[in-house]
């Protein structure tokens, strides 16, 4: 009895100092990112559709001034993006940093980090269940944060990141619901799918999952039929109402707008160019392997090869032993991991969606590709702990062993020395090479540090830096997020009349030629140039 005791003793102690560590580095390291390109625009949609529920709720009401003069939610530009997470953020900016547009964005990348907690809290119970032990959840947890590119965009990215860490936990949901299918899961399950969804309509895929796993479920446990039917009807029932209710463009015409907004997702409007595999491509005619490759080339080397050996751990128990493998609830949730991480992947490449700005788009693959990863690497202990002593597969294990070790001091010393700009991190190309063939700093998130070095550095009055078409976002943007002092003297004027360019390599991956002036400072990644500030 005391052995238990201190090991719920020692889980609770591992386990609060990991999610606390967390919760503390996210205070801690919130201002230190910039702000991504479409920020303004993601919080315009959220006070879009506060306004609107503020007029359908109160229409008699008078009038406040913060919730009017923003466009009409009916015919705005972006009606169709969710806003979930948006509108939530729109109250509370609303209520907090009315007057402060500053510290309103620093509230929205700490609450955005806060949802990123959230979600590794889900992996970690994902894999502790699946694993059996609250060690390998920790393991799991700690694989997701010392994911460079997701761990930086966790601050400012409000819709991929956000709806990642929904799609974590409603796998969680959905794990419980079909471990013991109750009435309280069922609708927990539908509360989290609804949310999900109403940041992303890829959200609909947890509906999918949970009718087919249900279904799985159903055959492999005939005393739990009648339970899982009663909890699947009453999810289904419920679902459909709650995406509905936190979306308010869907209030006058659910059915339609909906169907509307899928088909916005298959054939997104963008149109905007993409550098890929060295050659500016647009994104409605990019190649099949986009989203694979970009995956494979920005996630570390080590968490690959884990997931490469899960994977095939998986499909060799799977044709092994087939009906006993899916009988037992370890295996049915292997498959669920693998339909989850590689579902959306082909479903993509099926209907030919848009997609661009790297692999964001499936970032809620990840949590699955981070439990297929740890399902390899406790199958490769297991196999080292039952070898014999001196045997070959003994020395083979320690040297991977060694290797994955290597692999990942290696990425938590890149995630420190490449801080705050592991949005651009590549796992095993050359800086010089990834400059070639990809896009860099596509958030524009360094142009904080980029103007931040130039207002240091010139104390005058005045500092006119070029305001190009395209990074004038990226540019105005971060401004907002330097000290009031600095803000003042910054002024963003015509090409013709700056003294200083900032020169950002999105749309531009070529060295950029004297015309623009002499470089002055750069900001560099492992070798990859992100930013290069020129004096005219």
């Amino acid at each position: 009895m005391q052995r238990i005791k201190n090991a719920v003793t020692t889980r609770r102690i591992a386990v609060t100092l990991f999610f606390g560590g967390l919760l503390l580095l996210g205070l801690l390291l919130t201002q230190d990112y910039g702000m991504s390109w479409d920020e303004p625009a993601e919080r315009e949609a959220g006070y879009v559709s506060l306004q609107y529920v503020a007029q359908r709720l109160a229409p008699y009401a008078p009038e406040n001034p913060y919730l009017t003069g923003w466009p009409v939610l009916r015919t705005y530009r972006d009606a169709d993006h969710g806003v979930a997470f948006q509108l939530p953020m729109a109250v509370m900016e609303a209520i907090f940093s009315r007057h402060d547009l500053q510290r309103a964005y620093w509230l929205r990348h700490f609450l955005v980090f806060g949802t990123f907690i959230l979600g590794t809290w889900a992996v970690y119970r994902l894999a502790m269940a699946q694993f059996g032990s609250w060690k390998w959840g920790l393991v799991a947890a700690a694989i997701l944060v010392l994911s460079p590119r997701i761990f930086a965009e966790a601050f400012y990215n409000y819709k991929d990141l956000v709806f990642m860490n929904l799609f974590a936990l409603g796998g969680y949901t959905l794990t419980r619901l079909l471990r013991r299918p109750t009435t309280g899961r069922a609708l927990v399950h539908a509360l989290v799918t609804a949310l999900a969804t109403d940041v992303r309509i890829m959200g609909l895929l947890l509906p999918a999952l949970t009718v087919g796993f249900g279904a799985l479920e159903w055959w492999a446990r005939p005393v739990r039929r009648r339970e899982l039917l009663r909890a699947a009807a009453l999810y289904l029932a419920t679902v459909g109402p709650l995406v509905v209710l936190f979306w308010p463009y869907l209030w006058e015409a659910p059915v339609q707008r909906l169907w509307a907004n899928f088909g916005s997702f298959r054939r997104y409007r963008q149109t905007m160019q993409v550098f890929y595999l060295g050659q500016l491509e647009s994104c409605q005619r990019l190649p099949w392997h986009y989203l694979s490759v970009w995956l494979l080339v920005t996630t570390p080397v080590a968490y690959t090869a884990l997931f490469v050996g899960g994977t095939a751990s998986v499909l060799r128990g799977f044709y092994q032993h087939r009906v006993a493998f899916l009988r037992r609830a370890t295996g049915r949730r292997d498959l669920l991991w693998g339909a989850w991480c590689l579902g959306p992947l082909l479903l993509i490449i099926l209907i030919n969606s848009v997609v661009y700005d790297g692999w964001r788009h499936v970032y809620f693959i990840y949590p699955a590709f981070v439990l297929l990863a740890v399902r390899g690497l406790r199958a490769g202990v297991r196999t080292w702990r039952a070898a014999p002593q001196a045997s070959t597969n003994r020395r083979l294990g320690v040297v991977a062993g060694t290797l994955l070790a290597v692999g990942l001091g290696h990425t938590i010393l890149r995630m420190v020395t490449d801080h705050p700009h592991q949005n651009t991190y590549f796992s095993f190309l050359p800086g010089p090479v990834a400059a070639r063939l990809f896009e860099r700093d596509y958030w524009g998130i360094s142009a904080r540090q980029g103007l931040g070095w130039l207002l240091a550095h010139d104390r005058r009055a005045t500092v006119a830096v070029s305001d190009t078409l395209y990074y004038k976002y990226f540019l105005h943007n971060n401004s907002l997020l330097l000290p009031a002092a600095d803000r003042a003297r910054l002024r963003l004027v015509p090409h013709h009349q700056a003294e200083y360019f900032i020169g950002m390599y999105r749309w531009h991956p070529a060295p950029y030629d004297a015309t623009y002036g002499t470089a002055i400072h750069e900001i560099q990644v492992a070798g990859l140039p992100i930013l290069t500030v020129f004096h005219r």
